[in-house]
């Protein structure tokens, strides 16, 4: 019986697609029936490659993200927020520089004081695509890396950052980071 448990909640852990609601609950298994309330609830139980959705109009909190994903924020019923007081909107992280990442249909608000909204530390690629990013102390987004990866914009715009809207910088000499911007 306590194998039956396990792997049941390894199953949920592994869900290729969750979901958010303002009515969520982070104890939820992110179903669609039961879905958790913030984005870093429901990371932890999508497995790596799948999706984040949004059902409702809400803020889901700030993300660290150390696997290959996509955050949709509209694909239900609603547009999804985050906002960023004190802290970065979305932090992409991954030693081994091979995840790729989709940010969709996001507000990233900084409050005026947020240091990033997107901060890229390390992956493969990023693709930001109709989102709204705007009121950060520092940068729009921030791809510092020390490895190669690649920024693809698309539909968005970056504004009221007091640092750059999108600063790219790599710790290789005389090799930078590409960006694709639409």
């Amino acid at each position: 019986m306590v194998f039956t448990l396990a792997l049941s909640a390894l199953t949920q852990a592994q869900a290729t697609r969750t979901w958010v609601s303002g009515v969520g609950d982070d104890v939820n298994p992110c179903s669609r029936t039961a879905p958790c309330k913030t984005f870093a609830g429901a990371i932890s139980k999508t497995a790596a490659n799948g999706e984040i959705s949004v059902l409702d109009p809400g803020g889901y909190g700030t993300l660290t993200i150390t696997k290959s994903i996509t955050v949709d924020g509209g694909t239900g019923a609603g547009w999804a927020s985050t906002l960023a007081s004190l802290t970065n909107g979305f932090i992409i992280n991954d030693a081994a520089n091979t995840i790729v990442v989709h940010l969709r249909n996001i507000s990233i608000n900084g409050s005026d004081n947020g240091t990033d909204g997107i901060r890229f530390l390390a992956g493969k690629a990023l693709y930001v695509e109709n989102c709204r990013i705007f009121r950060f102390a520092g940068d729009g987004i921030d791809m510092s890396t020390s490895t190669l990866a690649q920024l693809y914009v698309k539909d968005t715009v970056i504004s009221e950052c007091v640092g750059d809207g999108i600063k790219l910088t790599s710790n290789l000499a005389g090799q930078f980071n590409t960006a694709v911007l639409e």
